[in-house]
């Protein structure tokens, strides 16, 4: 028991360090685009991993520890303390919720159904990503509604300003997932197990 939960702890550290490279190599590419922060990337990829590896517990934790290292390291957009909490403590903690069928990733698997599993991945995927979205729209409605170009709102600018990257960096992520458990499904089976016994 005490072997899991150091391999979990290190799993933990190292994807979110993971999560945190890819998405500062991203911003490097992006930056221009999205001005106010964002961009096109594969970072939640580590993120939903962990989620559908070891549940709720390691998603949240890798997806919170990656906001953090955005948040102190990275960088970051924060012009208000609730601004920069919403933007990445709250938006990639909430990625981890993709765990909600982790069970029935691994069942799947376990039964051989194929289609079923990658179902179930593309359903966490995009729960995660819907969560994180909301967390950037609501900040984005609050704090960056300057921005909006002269006569729309700030509801419709945050909506579509987080939209543009946020749609693409899902189905990404979702192809992406799909292909690396493609290539080890045992070993999602096996942290699956652990995952069912660690929650």
């Amino acid at each position: 028991m005490k072997q899991k939960q150091t391999l979990f702890l290190v799993e933990v550290a190292v994807f979110s360090a993971l999560a945190y490279l890819l998405d500062l190599f991203s911003g490097f590419l992006f930056s221009r685009i999205w001005p106010q922060g964002g961009s096109v990337s594969i970072a939640m990829v580590p993120v939903f991993l962990m989620a559908f590896r070891w549940g709720i517990k390691g998603g949240v934790l890798t997806g919170f520890l990656f906001g953090l290292l955005q948040f102190i390291l990275g960088m970051s957009q924060i012009y208000h303390p609730v601004q920069g909490i919403l933007d990445y403590l709250v938006a990639f903690a909430l990625l981890g919720l993709a765990g909600l069928f982790a069970a029935q990733v691994k069942a799947s698997m376990q039964d051989g159904k194929k289609n079923k599993w990658m179902a179930f991945v593309i359903a966490g995927t995009f729960i995660g990503s819907a969560l994180r979205f909301i967390s950037h729209f609501l900040s984005g409605w609050i704090f960056f509604g300057s921005y909006a170009p002269k006569g729309q709102s700030a509801w419709l600018y945050s909506f579509i300003y987080n939209g543009t990257y946020m749609l693409p960096s899902m189905i990404l992520s979702a192809v992406v997932v799909i292909l690396v458990i493609s290539a080890a499904p045992s070993r999602m089976v096996q942290f699956a197990d652990v995952s069912k016994k660690t929650m």
